[in-house]
Order: C-alpha cells, then structure tokens, then sequence
C-alpha cells in the first residue's frame, strides 16, 4: 500500500493538523490538470480532496485501533468557483460516532477564508487483523 496514498500524492493534497483524534486539516493548490475548460477546479477532483480529508478525519477517530475505513456516502454542496492557482484549505472533523460508524463533516475555504464547498459523509469501520 502507497502511503501516502498516491490520489494524495497526484492532488498534491497535504496533511498539515492532525494533532485531534477525530479532526484533519488539509491544503493543496487547484492544478491547472484538474481544470475544467473555463479555468476552474473540476468537481470530482474537488470530492476527491474532500474524501482524504474526510477519510483521514474517520481514521483518526478511532484512535489507535487498526481499521479499514469504507464511504457508505458523500454529499458535496459546491459554495463557489475555484480558479487555477487557488491555495484551498480543508478542515474535516467527526461530529458523531462509534466503535462501527462515523460521521463527518468537512469545510473547503480559498486563501481568502471564503467557503467554496461543504461536505458531509459516512464511514464505516472494520477491524485489520
């Protein structure tokens, strides 16, 4: 297993807080690779660094038991545009959960603290041998 995992890697998606169980924060630069023809951050790519937020968020919680983490949901609301070069921050914590579920939000906002999308999601938990 590529660790970080190489969907990470290629966003360039960066884990800058994880010092909370249950909480991450995240930054990365809208590529101009994951543009869509009018110069701005194409949705899928704008879940996919959501859901590492999210995900890291979920493992967290947990704190130090081995576990595999499974998407049961995403909800992505989109709140503005996100021009190429744009520095974006993501902050994902638990708002409720257990020993085989979680849930959790997430906040995306630019370098100017706007928010440019929320997002909310389930996961479930089963145990690594």
């Amino acid at each position: 297993m590529q660790v970080p995992p190489n969907g990470d890697l290629e966003l360039g998606a960066v884990c800058v807080d994880k010092s909370l169980p249950g909480r991450t924060v995240w930054t990365m630069v809208a590529d101009e690779r994951f543009a869509n023809p009018a110069g701005l951050l194409q949705g899928g790519f704008m879940c996919a660094f959501i859901d590492t937020a999210l995900g890291s968020a979920a493992v967290t919680f947990v704190e130090g038991r081995k576990v595999f983490t499974s998407n049961v949901e995403l909800k992505v609301s989109f709140l503005g545009s996100v021009p190429v070069g744009t520095p974006l921050r993501c902050e994902a914590e638990v708002v409720s959960g257990g020993a085989r579920v979680a849930f959790v939000e997430a906040t995306v906002t630019n370098d100017e603290n706007k928010k440019v999308a929320r997002a909310s999601s389930t996961y479930l938990f089963r145990d690594r041998t």
